[in-house]
């Protein structure tokens, strides 16, 4: 709408004035609109998706030791079991023609890879170590956002390498990062991306995931950082959760009003940089179909909600983990229990 006020020069003053409130009407309804369509139309084609096969992965034990030598070990064999399903899935997806997913499962189970679980079923899981996790006294659990999956897998992985290599050149304590990938992303744009299901199918997950790593590194400080529609599963898992703190960075919003609702027993907070779409997105929650809402509601980043802000530069939707990026900088003091650079 801005740009049709400034082309309208005899537009008096008022009509100027009015048209923001016209606007968010307008931005409602569309979404809505746009979103409504997106899940009536499609049924039947999201019903059966395209999907690379992929062998069921053999049961793994949960990790139990609290001794680090003993956790080694554990890790260990778990770190082999990883590769070996991964080495089963390339095999199986060459076989199907699907080149561009065996590449990555192949750059995935790479000597020297820490790959704690993989499943390579219904689009992809894993779970990636970074850093010394059996000796780790800070340790971050990055939940990544939309388009996020295995054929896209070395973005989200190289995150979460700068973040280990920010935390050991400005932390003294031993870190580690867990490239966290235990659910299905959306699709940006699609219908579930602005709808909770996917999310709350994951946060259970999550929360295990969580709970298994404080049983057996009872010491440490766990960070939660969840990126974009990651930021919403964190959210949904965030209750009384075992971490020091919960960390929401592009995000769309929770399906909370405010950080309070959220019943974290820890820290809440909340990071936007200046050059994230996500800014733009109306933050509404609108019934949609039974047991469904469109949208997730209040802006993380709006002093209403109540999160601490921290500063996350000027960088564009995908940047928050870029080398040398101020938010890459105060999210490893966040990991590393250092006061960030407020907003």
């Amino acid at each position: 709408m801005a740009p049709l006020a400034r082309g309208d020069r005899r537009a008096p003053a008022p009509v100027r004035l009015r048209r923001p409130r016209r606007t968010g009407r307008l931005r409602r309804t569309v979404l809505a609109a746009l979103v409504t369509a997106a899940v009536a139309v499609p049924v039947a084609g999201a019903a059966r998706p395209a999907e690379v096969p992929a062998p069921a992965p053999a049961g793994i034990a949960r990790l139990t030791s609290a001794e680090p030598t003993a956790l080694e070990g554990e890790l260990a064999a778990r770190y082999a079991a990883g590769r070996e399903a991964l080495r089963a899935a390339e095999r199986t997806a060459d076989a199907y023609g699907a080149h561009r997913r065996a590449a990555s499962l192949r750059a995935m189970a790479a000597p020297g890879r820490r790959i704690l679980s993989f499943d390579g079923r219904d689009g992809g899981r894993s779970v990636e170590v970074v850093g010394d996790l059996a000796r780790a006294e800070r340790i971050a659990v990055l939940v990544p956002g939309a388009d996020t999956g295995l054929d896209s897998y070395d973005r989200f992985r190289a995150g979460a390498a700068a973040l280990q290599e920010t935390l050991r050149r400005e932390s003294r304590a031993r870190t580690a990062v867990v490239a966290w990938l235990g659910y299905r992303t959306p699709a940006t744009g699609s219908a579930a991306s602005v709808t909770p299901g996917r999310a709350a199918q994951a946060a259970p997950a999550l929360r295990s995931f969580v709970e298994e790593l404080r049983a057996v590194r009872p010491a440490a400080r766990i960070t939660l950082l969840g990126h974009s529609y990651g930021s919403v599963v964190c959210a949904l898992a965030a209750a009384r959760l075992p971490v020091a703190a919960v960390v929401l960075y592009g995000s769309p919003g929770t399906g909370f009003d405010t950080a309070a609702d959220l019943h974290a027993s820890a820290a809440v907070w909340a990071g936007r940089a200046s050059g994230d779409w996500v800014g733009e997105v109306p933050h509404v929650r609108l019934p949609l179909l039974p047991g469904t809402e469109l949208g997730f509601g209040t802006d993380p980043v709006d002093p209403g909600f109540g999160a601490r802000r921290f500063a996350a530069g000027d960088g564009g939707h995908s940047d928050y983990l870029a080398r040398g990026s101020v938010s890459l900088r105060n999210l490893a003091r966040l990991v590393g229990g250092q006061e960030p650079d407020r907003a």
